[in-house]
């Protein structure tokens, strides 16, 4: 079910912050989803269903308030261990949530990416995911950044070939290779680094996520399983990075 456009909101009335002290770029983990659901008793599919509607809250309120992207980790390459009744209603719910949030997309002027592999996913997803990103392409306002078949080693290990293949094609010379060509290389490429990485359900460990663009991310780790994390929890992590101090391996400022 998709919203109505929403109006921005101001961070200094919400949350007693400024608009430069809001993270640039926050990515998430989105995990609990399958606890949640069998701490109450209910089949794992309803615990990503629920996880589904906390996706669009929590989008729609990053947007509002001028999250200038949000980047959620959604599937991940080792998610294809899982039960295969699982992994199929995993796509089905990805094929109609790309089609039932696409309005809310284009109404909060959101411009649409996904990172990851397409070799594995389903026909119907991957029709949805370039539907999504080209009708979005031209929006101005936040990105979201959708991590689908998605694995952080296999990311680095093509963009390494792709250099390399440069390399052998005499286009780009092993001596000019640096931390931007690597960078370019990326997925992720013309996004931000995250500066904020929030991780759902309690877990200590990174699983593999965006571990290049990460390098000086804050950590904020809530024991909130994905499907119960809503907006005053969102609030609470962003209170909690403009309270950090982000040195980036300096000292403070006396």
């Amino acid at each position: 079910m998709a919203t109505t456009t929403q109006p921005p909101l101001d961070p200094r009335d919400i949350l007693g912050l400024e608009p430069a002290q809001l993270p640039r770029h926050v990515a998430i983990i989105m995990d609990g989803n399958g606890r949640w659901a069998e701490q109450r008793g209910l089949p794992r599919v309803q615990g990503h269903e629920q996880g589904a509607v906390t996706v669009r809250e929590i989008v729609t309120e990053c947007a509002r308030l001028g999250i200038g992207c949000l980047t959620l980790y959604s599937f991940s390459l080792e998610n294809w261990k899982r039960p295969l009744d699982e992994i199929a209603c995993l796509m089905d719910l990805y094929h109609r949530y790309l089609i039932a949030e696409r309005k809310t997309i284009l109404d909060n002027d959101i411009r649409f990416v996904q990172i990851g592999r397409r070799e594995g996913l389903p026909p119907q997803v991957l029709e949805e995911l370039d539907e999504t990103v080209r009708v979005s392409r031209a929006a101005r306002g936040m990105t979201l950044c959708l991590a689908l078949n998605y694995g952080s080693r296999a990311e680095i290990t093509d963009a390494v070939q792709a250099i390399a293949r440069r390399v052998a094609a005499g286009t780009l010379a092993p001596g000019d290779i640096d931390e931007s060509t690597l960078t370019q290389a990326l997925q992720t490429a013309g996004l931000p680094d995250p500066d904020l990485l929030i991780r759902t359900s309690g877990e200590m460990r990174i699983s593999n996520f965006l571990l290049w663009q990460i390098s000086y991310a804050e950590l904020y780790v809530t024991e909130t399983h994905w499907p119960d994390f809503h907006r005053d929890d969102l609030h609470a992590a962003l209170r909690e990075f403009a309270g950090r101090g982000r040195r980036y391996g300096g000292i403070s400022a006396v």
